[in-house]
């Protein structure tokens, strides 16, 4: 039988500009495909240093395993990494359909006054988003639409701060800086809120929360799927991914 031919490594090139670099490491992403198996490949604890996640990433790129949506946030990180006009930041969400909660995480590009994003999903509105949206809400809300066409509701939008763009740093990333419970909020209020939020950002004037309050991230058990059935107990308890 035919082995599976291993994705090259994208390359950055000086002729590129920064929406070609952005595409040619989703391309790459996709040609790791989805992972649909159940097990993680790779373990990413969220509270671990930016140095020894760019380390796991390295190993990815190594193994050329399929990757879930945490995996091509931290691979995302680790391409844009030195490229100083790119600001990346995680964004997650919580969605709710047919009465079980569901989580996703994406990775936030801002990048000559553009937002977009890089990321992995089952679905392909659901990850990567052209550098073409005016402002972080927009982006936001572009979500919040696709979603629905799955039936699913977003509970919680959760914003971190940008990522430094030093791999060596042995800072955390910053995943939760706001969080918005966007149930009980009307669009005008939700909006008001991430352009406040991104305006702060821009200006570098946010401080991560987690230097006060170190917060323990709790794994969570469902991936987001409108497709995937729920679980048994045993398989859930031990199955961490988030996508």
């Amino acid at each position: 039988c035919v082995q599976p031919s291993v994705p090259p490594v994208p390359n950055y090139k000086l002729s590129m500009s920064i929406p070609e670099w952005l595409q040619a490491i989703q391309n790459y992403m996709k040609m790791l495909q989805y992972n649909h198996t159940g097990t993680q490949f790779f373990e990413i604890r969220k509270t671990r240093p930016l140095s020894g996640l760019m380390e796991t990433a390295k190993e990815m790129t190594r193994e050329s395993l399929p990757i879930k949506c945490l995996e091509a946030v931290i691979l995302g990180i680790y391409f844009t990494n030195g490229q100083p006009s790119v600001e990346r930041f995680p964004i997650s969400f919580k969605t709710h359909f047919s009465g079980n909660y569901f989580h996703h995480v994406v990775l936030g590009i801002y990048c000559n006054g553009r937002y977009g994003s890089l990321g992995m999903s089952r679905r392909s509105d659901l990850m990567d988003k052209p550098l073409t949206y005016r402002t972080l809400s927009d982006l936001i809300f572009d979500f919040e639409d696709s979603y629905k066409k799955y039936l699913h509701s977003v509970t919680k939008v959760k914003i971190g701060l940008y990522v430094p763009h030093e791999p060596h740093s042995f800072q955390p990333i910053e995943w939760k800086q706001l969080v918005l419970n966007v149930t009980k909020m009307m669009r005008p209020e939700v909006r008001k809120e991430l352009e406040k939020f991104a305006r702060d950002m821009r200006m570098k004037i946010l401080k991560p929360s987690s230097v006060h309050s170190p917060v323990k991230e709790r794994p969570r058990g469902k991936s987001l799927s409108p497709r995937r059935r729920q679980a048994s107990p045993q398989r859930r308890a031990h199955r961490r991914d988030k996508s």
